[in-house]
């Protein structure tokens, strides 16, 4: 019998853990494009795979993960299974290119989150000995996990202060700031702690939450689960946005709507608000940085914040957690008791919540004044006591079903993750006005 491989090279270069799951999800994933559902026959000719993969390489060499994927094609070739081969070759091929559009985007001067920022955020994590899931759980161990929460507090205060500073030296001109970024990023939290920041200076803040400018759920379509996708900018009433936003400047009134989310309707009562010459107004909205959510006021009006869980915090194999993971995280938490969403439908609808931002948020980033970080090293400790004992139930659900298996892929991954933190389960080391009190309550703040 050949020696089971249990490492394998990415692409750029990096040796992890090898994972046949990942086998089995690419070839289910391609026959489900042809209309296929038998996900034991992809763990079958995923058991091929690993088999041949064993044989072709003799210790102490790793195979790579594009010899993998070529095996993965002789075998589905070889087994008979033309289309599904075919489907995989289309994948590979368009990933390619989606690579290849990733590699120019990362390397142009207008790239996302600007690589000085993400250095710095690296660079703390790493004097702060909390830049992998090992760190953390060291610090639970060693007692210094409160302590890890204090230093984070004054990190994400410091650069909250640093944002308001900007819009200070720009006072003669800014009259709106645009708090945007993706979902669970922070937004509402920053907003306030901003607020606090600029009235320390004399100024008066005026509000104005986008959220209440969504239409009722009954104008969106619904897919083919079911679902509402009211992720998207034009979701939200733009042309009302854009008259009442003109109008503000202008100095007169609105009616500003208020939306209803457990109901997914617009209330009757709406709320006056005037816009007074010494007041700046702040718009926190998911979709902030979009262009025409307010293309009536002049750019020189406008000051553009941007915040992201930058989270640099490396996992088991030395790679780093997603961000979109641990806001997921986020969601999930809040919406189960702000927003009347149990986990399992968070996890469903999140394929809305990415495609929007990867549309309709990112293409944006490299417009802001000023990016915040907005990641909490101590905050997955606290969530695997809130969540992690749903996604067993998750991955078993999902791993079956031909229409759920980006939950699956998404739903296994969290599950390893949350599985290899110490759990925390004090709360009370967390201040009150803390950014993760939005998700998991217990904030001084009303959200």
């Amino acid at each position: 019998m050949p020696e089971s491989i249990t490492k394998v090279v990415k692409r750029n270069g990096q040796v992890v853990t090898f994972d046949k799951e990942k086998v089995v999800n690419a070839i289910f994933k391609a026959a489900q494009s042809v209309g296929g559902k038998d996900r034991r026959m992809a763990e079958i000719l995923a058991e091929k795979v690993v088999h041949h993969l064993a044989l072709s390489k003799k210790p102490p060499a790793l195979p790579s993960v594009e010899e993998i994927q070529d095996i993965i094609e002789k075998e589905l070739i070889e087994e008979g299974h033309a289309r599904t081969a075919k489907a995989f070759i289309l994948y590979r091929a368009d990933h390619a290119k989606l690579r290849e559009g990733q590699d120019r985007q990362a390397n142009a001067t207008s790239g996302n989150i600007p690589y000085k920022k993400i250095w710095q955020v690296l660079n703390w994590s790493i004097d702060h000995d909390c830049f992998s899931i090992a760190k953390i759980n060291e610090r639970i161990a060693k007692g210094t996990y409160p302590q890890l929460v204090t230093e984070v507090t004054e990190k994400y205060q410091a650069d909250v202060k640093a944002a308001a500073e900007k819009v200070l030296a720009r006072k003669d001109e800014v009259r709106i700031v645009i708090i945007a970024g993706p979902s669970s990023s922070g937004k509402t939290t920053t907003t306030i702690k901003l607020e606090e920041q600029l009235k320390a200076q004399g100024f008066e803040l005026l509000a104005m939450n986008l959220d209440n400018y969504y239409f009722d759920l009954s104008h969106h379509p619904k897919d083919e689960f079911g679902d509402y996708d009211f992720e998207t900018p034009e979701a939200l009433d733009l042309a009302l946005i854009n008259r009442h936003l003109a109008e503000l400047l202008e100095g007169k009134t609105i009616q500003m709507p208020r939306y209803n989310f457990k109901t997914g309707k617009r209330e009757e009562k709406t709320d006056p608000l005037t816009l007074k010459p010494h007041q700046l107004l702040l718009l926190d909205s998911l979709h902030g940085l979009y262009a025409p959510m307010t293309q009536s006021v002049p750019a020189s009006k406008k000051f553009k914040l941007y915040i992201e869980s930058l989270c640099q915090i490396k996992n088991t194999d030395g790679e780093f957690l997603r961000w979109t993971d641990v806001r997921l995280l986020r969601r999930m938490v809040r919406d189960s008791w702000h927003r009347s969403y149990n986990p399992k439908q968070t996890l469903e609808h999140w394929h809305y919540v990415r495609r929007s931002e990867i549309q309709h948020i990112i293409p944006f980033v490299g417009t802001v004044d000023h990016i915040v970080d907005g990641s909490l090293p101590y905050e997955l400790p606290v969530y695997k006591k809130h969540l992690f004992h749903h996604f067993p139930e998750f991955v078993k659900e999902y791993r079956e079903d031909p229409k759920r298996q980006d939950a699956f892929i998404r739903a296994k991954r969290v599950h390893d993750m949350l599985a290899a933190f110490t759990q925390w389960d004090d709360e009370n080391v967390i201040p009150k006005d803390a950014l993760i009190r939005e998700y998991i309550g217990g904030s001084i703040y009303k959200y």
